[in-house]
């Protein structure tokens, strides 16, 4: 069967040695995922749920965290009904022993771990001179201190086993403005930040990148377009204002996820990808 793949002649010896390949139907589908080890926060909901359930599908091994029991039971029990290998770690991530705990139930249950996708996050709506100290804290634990605290528990045990993968979740916020979000952008672009800083410090061995989503159909755009006088009109509004004339869907950036995670993307590291359907320079 052809399969459509052919090494050059000046393909470096070895190129293709970590990356294996199933075929099915002419279809090339990578398996290099199969019994990793991966963290993924706030994995109960919207993004975090569809890059798990990706990951499982490729056949990773995951550590999955949300705050909320009942919606950490739905997922995992969704998760473990098809068959995929998983286990949930109920807390929340803005305080660093939750994430120490992660790291170690990674370790005490699967022997390994290859990457951590710091997806959390949450709002903290009210311009400067308004929102409460409370909020400002909390927004910044839960988007930026929490990607610091799970690196640094992730980071030595990734090294132990030669290296591995920080994928973060930003967002367009980190370079664009929006009303009554000061904290959320802050947060996001002190995120883009770490990551680029981790990646020049831990490289060659870890790899550190940063997605960053525009409008995406999940709770959290729900909840963010509450800061407008009309949030479903705002949500309307922010999926036609886009260049692709759509909300963003869990699902697209599940996909770039799992690029970003992959031996396709090894020589990417350090940025910040715009998943935004063309928001950003509208």
């Amino acid at each position: 069967m052809n399969v459509g793949v052919k090494k050059s002649d000046t393909t470096p010896k070895g190129a293709f040695s970590n990356i294996s390949y199933h075929c099915t139907n002419e279809n090339l589908i990578m398996t290099e995922f199969k019994n990793k080890v991966y963290i993924i926060t706030g994995a109960t909901s919207g993004m975090g749920k569809g890059i798990a359930m990706k990951l499982a599908e490729k056949g990773a091994r995951l550590i999955i965290n949300g705050r909320d029991p009942e919606k950490g039971e739905e997922t995992i029990k969704g998760l473990k009904d098809r068959g995929y290998d998983c286990k949930l770690v109920v807390g929340d991530v803005g305080l660093p022993d939750t994430n120490k705990k992660l790291v170690e139930e990674a370790v005490d249950h699967f022997d390994r771990l290859d990457g951590i996708v710091c997806n959390a996050g949450g709002l903290g709506l009210g311009p400067v001179t308004e929102v409460s100290m409370d909020v400002w804290h909390e927004t910044l634990n839960t988007n930026l201190n929490a990607i610091f605290y799970l690196s640094r528990y992730a980071i030595p045990e990734m090294l132990k086993r030669g290296g591995g993968n920080i994928l973060v979740n930003a967002s367009i916020a980190a370079f664009k403005f929006f009303p009554n979000h000061p904290a959320y952008c802050a947060a996001k672009a002190g995120a883009v930040a770490l990551t680029k800083q981790m990646a020049a410090e831990y490289g060659p061995e870890i790899r550190a990148n940063a997605m960053c989503p525009g409008p995406v159909d999940t709770p959290l755009i729900w909840d963010s377009a509450k800061a407008f006088p009309d949030p479903a009109t705002a949500v309307e509004n922010a999926g036609k204002s886009t260049a692709m004339k759509r909300l963003g869907l869990p699902e697209d950036i599940a996909s770039l996820a799992c690029f970003l995670l992959s031996e396709e993307a090894s020589w990417i590291t350090g940025t910040a990808v715009t998943i935004d359907g063309g928001a950003i320079f509208r």
